[in-house]
């Protein structure tokens, strides 16, 4: 079978990306043809089709006459059409699999596969076919105000990164593709990472019948579990407003002196943060340590005695919570989204209420009080999570009984 996988970036920029790279590898393993459709750039993996990818667009270094012609790019890119029509032409396609597509790709890509009678698989990795800024988050809260085709809240609230301009192309994106029913139309079945963003879609006006949720995956075998750790606790993520680092930070002021957090990753809060750790004397509870990949990010999350997760917004099927539970770690993540499915509580991790930071702070302090046994058992129950449901072979069973229904 050949498979078609789409997704704006061809390098491992984030979650959607690792993704892509551990299912193309699957599927190779059980002799699929894979044949990707991106964009270009220097950072790319080598592809087979890479002479078919767009060119690149980066919305953020644009300037604003730049923006604006970039701008009806995002509602109908005839670049990507020409493109992808012309791989169509080339290679025989049996069944397209997408990931992020939307803005550098954007929907045009979907009229070429639907003409040849292509099926359109589209795992939803973020709220997009919802949320015209696709985080369902506004001045930092939690925000539905677009249900029912209400999408000129987004621009009302300057919902994409606080800009007119963003939030009006956004907002006439979702109504030109809402008008059309483009979702509805060109792409046969939805896959989501978690089952609350299944219920979100159903309860949003998607049908059921076209929605199945099969949890993300990684291979176990690539993840060797530490049960014994070192003092500290360990953030893991993007340092922005939506990933709760604030919250983290206010509980580590109200915790016991013994309390250590290491916090990796880099974002638009980085300054925030720094000058926050300073002012509030928790230099010796916060360490920052950037950017982290490889041996060295394994190391750090399999020293650490736990990892905590206080995301402030809809969360779908965190890769970075499976592979903490796959090193044998367990997790304390905010009770939001798709967090709470993977989290039971008190057997792999523990759950506080979303930006509770005096809740997160008791449970940090009763974590920190565990011995070795305790931890070890809690660190086995996670591990045992990832074999038996967050497995590659799991996984892959589920996706081609659904690829086998179309092709």
């Amino acid at each position: 079978m050949n498979v078609l996988t789409v997704n704006k970036f061809y390098y491992l920029k984030g979650g959607s990306e690792t993704y892509l790279f551990a299912l193309e590898e699957e599927l190779k393993k059980r002799n699929f043809k894979v044949f990707p459709f991106a964009m270009k750039d220097d950072k790319n993996k080598e592809a087979l089709t890479s002479e078919y990818f767009v060119e690149n667009v980066d919305y953020q270094q644009a300037n604003l006459k730049k923006k604006i012609d970039l701008s009806l790019k995002i509602i109908f890119s005839k670049e990507a059409y020409k493109n992808i029509d012309s791989l169509l032409n080339q290679y025989k396609i049996d069944i397209a699999h997408l990931n992020i597509f939307q803005h550098q790709l954007s929907p045009s890509i979907l009229r070429p596969l639907k003409k040849k009678n292509i099926p359109v698989i589209y795992t939803v990795h973020d709220l997009k076919v919802l949320c015209p800024n696709y985080k369902m988050l506004s001045q930092g809260e939690v925000c539905e105000k677009c249900k029912g085709g209400r999408y000129y809240n987004s621009l009302l609230n300057k919902c994409t990164k606080n800009s007119t301009l963003g939030s009006a192309v956004n907002m006439v994106e979702a109504y030109v593709h809402s008008f059309l029913k483009t979702y509805d139309k060109y792409i046969d079945l939805f896959i989501t990472p978690s089952s609350f963003y299944r219920e979100k879609m159903i309860e949003w006006g998607f049908p059921e019948d076209k929605i199945v949720h099969i949890p993300n995956f990684i291979n176990p075998d690539e993840f060797l579990p530490s049960f014994t750790h070192e003092d500290y606790f360990l953030y893991l993520g993007r340092l922005s407003e939506e990933k709760g680092i604030m919250t983290l930070l206010k509980a580590l002021k109200e915790t016991k002196k013994n309390v250590k957090v290491k916090i990796v990753g880099t974002g638009p809060l980085e300054d925030e943060i720094s000058n926050f750790i300073i002012n509030n004397g928790l230099s010796s509870k916060a360490e920052l340590l950037g950017f982290q990949t490889g041996e060295a990010l394994s190391k750090v999350i399999k020293n650490s005695k736990a990892v905590i997760m206080p995301s402030e917004w809809y969360e779908n099927g965190p890769l970075s919570l499976i592979e903490s539970f796959a090193y044998g770690k367990l997790v304390i993540g905010s009770n939001i989204g798709g967090i709470p499915e993977h989290i039971d509580e008190g057997e792999n991790g523990f759950l506080f209420n979303p930006k509770d930071y005096f809740q997160l702070a008791k449970v940090i302090d009763e974590v920190n009080e565990f011995d070795d046994v305790k931890l070890e058992i809690i660190g086995h129950k996670a591990r045992r999570k990832v074999e038996t449901i967050y497995n590659n072979e799991y996984y892959m069973n589920k996706l081609l009984e659904i690829y086998n229904k179309f092709v």
